[in-house]
Parts: structure tokens; C-alpha cells; sequence
């Protein structure tokens, strides 16, 4: 497996069409055309997702806290975890490649397969989610429009639709997936609007405001919980960063980045919470996660917001879909990328039959899985940061031909293909991690702990990971006779960030 080589980057420029025809392959300089404000809408459109609602307002009435305490969590949750994604976004336009592609730098050719064999069945489960949210989406419409009740048949046929669009999105690569984001953007955020006068006006704000405070503990909890979404797309952001030129600045990276997505995220969390307050129930929705919307707006309004909402779960699919498609590449399926992402779609379609016709808990497994996708991202997340910050300082940060090559002439073979430091944080940390969680279906040896008990296992797992990666010595790549540099690294301008 680790010896045969790939052939080196391919210098046919992408088309001026719609489909994109690259794969992993680092961009070249001379395709290198985008700019830093089209990744505004892509974070806007990866959080139109109605399961924030149901996530605020889950902090009202499973962590008793009140508005301003569910403002705040909203608010620090999005900095977090989208500044994290986009801080390691300016690794691709270092290195013009997918975050799965670029890991190998890390964690060595071979090494590579294991963190992205985790991050490849996480995405698996991630767009389960979004499928199966979407299909539910699709039935609330049908039922608020013309009264049809959900049956299996119609289940399957719901999911079968919204997977085969998601497909067929992603399938068309960057330049449809930002033309689709910059529209759904305007259309959201018109729809929201017209929500929030609608929550301004009849919502009981005398009893919202008169709220008493939930514990610390339980906001700690909550941020997590919050973050766990926006954690989960730190390893895809170097994908949508890749066409952007060495120029682009970093901290505008980081800005668009973070402001894209708590510009949907933050209100919508704190819209679930208001919901609450008229309408308990609503973090209760334990087999459709959309149906309340149909209960706490009127149908003039419930109506376009579902269907808005079901257009971004669309593009949330979509984004991960496209970046899934990388990871299967790297991890050796041997398939153009619109084929590879095809692999998603069929589990993501067999995985949400068996959530929407078998099993019955859809929120207690959303947050579940959550939970346990935070800490699997978070180990890779600590392990990737800290190699990251070292490339900063190098001559040249990485090498496109020895990105490209597996054998071991690469400048990332190591010792026998591996990284082994980082094999090795990256381990302690996931183990570390799981120890600190738990969920429905599993408890951790610490998950007593005052770590455990707060949520913050994803924290410790990326300080963990980043810790023992930082104290050990730092992997020696091959020497440059064995895998030549590339000229076209020498020229790259200073960085602001990252």
C-alpha cells in the first residue's frame, strides 16, 4: 500500500465550467483565483441548519439557563470552534490542497490513513444527521401544506430525494457550491428577518427576561455542545481556502470565517432558546426534530422557513460531501472525486433509513453524536495545529510533489511512512478523550471528573494532543535530494496568521 507512487500533480488547469475536475492534487499557482470573501457565505450556508434551534433551545430547558447565559454560550461557541476552522483554513493556501491531503505532512503517508479513516466515518455519521433532518424537513412541508402524514414509504422516498440532490451539488465541486451558498445566503436571511420580527412581537419577553440563571457548570456544558458542530468542520477548512492566492491574508481568514458562521449560528441558537420558553416541548422532539416549527410559527411564516432551512441542510450535506470526497481519496479509494463522494451519499442513505424507520431517539443520538465526533476531530485538530505553526517558520511550508507521492522518496515518509510523534499524541489524546466522555450509550473512567462532568472532553483532547506532540522531537522529513522543493513555494509572501 505505501509503496507505489501517485503521479505527480497534474498541471491541466481546471475548467472555466461548472464542474470542478480536481481532485487532492494541490492547486497550482496560476489557478490560484479566489478570494478570501467567498468563504462568507460557505460558513454561512455549513450552519443553515434548523437542529440549532432545537440545540437552543435544548440549553433553556435541559441546562436551565436563561437568555442572556444562552446568548453568551452561542456567542463564545461560534468564536471558538470557527476560529479554530479558520486558523487551520490558512494552511490551504499554503499548501493549495483538501486538510486531508495536507495531513500527511503531519502524521507521515502512511500514518495518514489513521486519523482519516476516523474523520472519514464521522463524516459518515454527519451527514446521516443532515439527511435525515432534511428528509424530516421535506415531511413537515407536505404535511403543513397539504396534510399528507409521514408513512415508511414516504420516508423512503423524502430521504432518497434529499440525498440524491445533496449528490448531485456536491458532485459539481467549489465554483456550485459557492454560487448555491451566495443566493441561499440572501434568501435565509431574509426568511430570518421576518422570524425574528415574528418572535419579537408575540414572544413572552416579561417571562423569557425573568429567567433565573443556570448554573456555570451547565453553560461550560453547553459551549461545548454548541461547538461540537463547528468543530467538526476544522479539518475541512483547509478545502474551501485552497484556490485562494499566497496573498490572501490570513486574518481575514480567520474574519470571515468566524463572523460567516455566527452570523447565522448565534441568533439561531438563541431563537431555540426563545422557542422554548412558549413552548416546552420543543427540546423533546425525540423522533422529528422538525415538526415544531409547524407548532410555534404560523404556517404563512413555518412554511418558507422550512424550506430555506432544508435548502441550506442541503448545502451543509453538500460541503461535507465535497471535503468526504477528498478524504476517500487520500485514504486510497482510487475514484475521481464526483465518484468518491457517491460513496457518502449511498451510507448516508442507508444509515438514515435505519434512523428514521429502526431507531426512534433522533436527539439523543444527534447529541451523542456530537459528543463523540468532538473528541474524534479534536485529536487531529491538537496534532495538526501544532505542525502547522511550526511549518510557519519553514522556507517552504509544504511540498506539492511529495504531498502527492507515497513512496518512500517522499519528503513525508519518515520512518517507514509514519510520523511516529505524532501517531503517537494523536493516540493518547483520542484514548485520553473518550476517557473524559459520556453519552447515552457509553461512560468513560473519567467522565466524573470536573472535566467530564462540564463537557469539556473536546478541550482536553486537543490540549493533549498538542502537548505531547509539542514536547516531543520534531519528525526529520527526507532529505531535499530525495523529495525536491518546489520554486514556486520560494516566493510566498509573509502571513499574518497561523
Amino acid at each position: 500500500m505505501g509503496t507505489s507512487t501517485t503521479s505527480a500533480p497534474t498541471s491541466t488547469p481546471e475548467a472555466d465550467g461548472a464542474v470542478e475536475t480536481r481532485g487532492i492534487e494541490p492547486v497550482p499557482d496560476h489557478e490560484r483565483r479566489g478570494r478570501v470573501r467567498e468563504l462568507f457565505p460557505t460558513w454561512v450556508a455549513a450552519n443553515i441548519s434548523v437542529l440549532l434551534l432545537t440545540m437552543g433551545a435544548s440549553l433553556v430547558i435541559n441546562n436551565g439557563l436563561n437568555f442572556w447565559q444562552v446568548l453568551v454560550v452561542a456567542a463564545i461557541a461560534s468564536a471558538v470552534s470557527f476560529g479554530m476552522v479558520g486558523l487551520l483554513s490558512v494552511s490551504g493556501k499554503w499548501g493549495g490542497a483538501p486538510g486531508a491531503m495536507l495531513s500527511r505532512a503531519a502524521f507521515g503517508v502512511r500514518g495518514n490513513y489513521f486519523p482519516g479513516a476516523i474523520l472519514w466515518v464521522a463524516r459518515f455519521g454527519w451527514e446521516t444527521i443532515n439527511a435525515v433532518t432534511g428528509a424530516y424537513a421535506i415531511l413537515t412541508v407536505l404535511h403543513l401544506v397539504f396534510g399528507i402524514k409521514a408513512n415508511n414509504a414516504l420516508i423512503v422516498v423524502t430521504l432518497l430525494a434529499f440525498v440524491a440532490c445533496t449528490f448531485l451539488v456536491s458532485g459539481m465541486g467549489r465554483k456550485a457550491l459557492n454560487l448555491c451558498n451566495k443566493y441561499s445566503t440572501y434568501l435565509f436571511s431574509l426568511i430570518s428577518v421576518v422570524v425574528l420580527i415574528y418572535l419579537i412581537v408575540k414572544m413572552p419577553w416579561g417571562a423569557i427576561f425573568a429567567k433565573s440563571p443556570g448554573s456555570g457548570a451547565m453553560m461550560i456544558a453547553g459551549i461545548g455542545t454548541i461547538a461540537a458542530g463547528g468543530i467538526s468542520w476544522v479539518p475541512t477548512g483547509p478545502d474551501f481556502a485552497r484556490y485562494l492566492p499566497h496573498s490572501a491574508s490570513g486574518r481575514k481568514i480567520v474574519g470571515t470565517t468566524v463572523s460567516g458562521a455566527a452570523l447565522v449560528l448565534v441568533p439561531m441558537v438563541v431563537m431555540g432558546g426563545v422557542m422554548a420558553v412558549s413552548n416546552p416541548e420543543l427540546a423533546n422532539q425525540n423522533t422529528d426534530p422538525m415538526s415544531f416549527l409547524g407548532q410555534v410559527l404560523p404556517s404563512a411564516i413555518a412554511i418558507p422557513y422550512l424550506i430555506t432551512a432544508l435548502i441550506g441542510m442541503m448545502l451543509i450535506n453538500s460541503l461535507s460531501m465535497y471535503s468526504a470526497g477528498f478524504t476517500a481519496q487520500t485514504m486510497g479509494v482510487k475514484l475521481p472525486r464526483a465518484m468518491a463522494v457517491s460513496i457518502n451519499a449511498a451510507i448516508s442513505l442507508i444509515g438514515g433509513l435505519f434512523m428514521m424507520l429502526v431507531a426512534k431517539d433522533f436527539i439523543g443520538q444527534f447529541i451523542a453524536f456530537l459528543t463523540l465526533l468532538a473528541v474524534s476531530f479534536s485529536a487531529w485538530i491538537g496534532v495538526y495545529g501544532v505542525d502547522m505553526a511550526r511549518r510557519h517558520k519553514k522556507a517552504v511550508r509544504y511540498d506539492a510533489d511529495s504531498l502527492m507521492n507515497i513512496s518512500r522518496t517522499s519528503r513525508y515518509w519518515y520512518k517507514g511512512g509514519f510520523s511516529w510523534q505524532a501517531m503517537t499524541a494523536w493516540a493518547i489524546a483520542l484514548v485520553a478523550g473518550l476517557c473524559f466522555t459520556k453519552v447515552e450509550w457509553f461512560t468513560g473512567p473519567l467522565a466524573g471528573t470536573w472535566i467530564g462532568q462540564n463537557g469539556l472532553g473536546w478541550a482536553a483532547t486537543i490540549l493533549i494532543a498538542a502537548v505531547v506532540f509539542a514536547v516531543l522531537p520534531a519528525a526529520r522529513e527526507n532529505a531535499p535530494e530525495q523529495a525536491p522543493e518546489r520554486a514556486a513555494d520560494e516566493d510566498r509572501p509573509t502571513v499574518e496568521v497561523g
